[in-house]
């Protein structure tokens, strides 16, 4: 197998339309580190995303997503915990990428980092919750994660994130990813293939993973 020389390709996705989203800002600062490591990101603005099914597939905004989304070999994927849960911003993002574009998986097989930003005391509900949708989209969704409580103390005047325990997890996560996604990349078809699926048509395969009538 030929090896990859290309830098890894990571798009980053928030969960957030404000103004300052504390998401939108780890997010940025998860960016920079990528840079430095070495890898090619990409950031999708959620603002102007129709609701799941609100719209067609080829709305602008839906299908520079899926674009992103298909260029992508790792993710990354931040929300902020509203009422104990992922943002319907975030969940939107997710809802509008399809299990699968006829013999296509948009997201089989790449790697994933989660994190999420809490006005309060630190939690994981939002993480918990995407490492379960990482799974569902059958991502390797990579052991560390981050939680930054209390974000808005976390950022300066300039938008970048403080010296603290909360940033050097923020390295630790971003640094694993890229570990993650250099060594797992190159073996993705091989690991992800099934017989059940080899044996099972494109068009059949289509009509039962993307239930459009849901």
């Amino acid at each position: 197998m030929e090896s990859s020389a290309h830098k890894p390709r990571i798009l980053l996705l928030y969960g957030s339309n404000r103004k300052r989203s504390f998401s939108r800002l780890l997010t940025e600062e998860a960016q920079r580190l990528l840079n430095y490591f070495g890898a090619e990101t990409r950031i999708f603005n959620p603002s102007g995303l129709p609701l799941p099914d609100d719209a067609d597939d080829t709305h602008p905004k839906v299908l520079e997503l899926r674009e992103l989304v298909l260029w992508s070999e790792g993710q990354v994927w931040c929300s902020p915990e509203r009422h104990g849960a992922m943002t319907s911003v975030f969940k939107a993002q997710i809802d509008w990428i399809p299990l699968s574009m006829g013999a296509v998986r948009p997201s089989q097989g790449k790697t994933l980092a989660v994190m999420q930003v809490s006005g309060g005391s630190q939690s994981f509900n939002a993480v918990n919750q995407m490492r379960i949708l990482g799974r569902w989209m059958r991502m390797f969704t990579i052991p560390n994660q981050s939680s930054v409580a209390k974000a808005f103390q976390e950022f300066d005047e300039h938008d970048r994130m403080k010296p603290s325990a909360f940033y050097d997890r923020l390295v630790d996560v971003m640094e694993e990813l890229m570990k993650f996604t250099l060594l797992l990349r190159e073996h993705s078809p091989y690991l992800v293939d099934r017989y059940s699926e080899r044996v099972e048509s494109a068009e059949a395969l289509s009509m039962r993973v993307n239930q459009s009538t849901i």
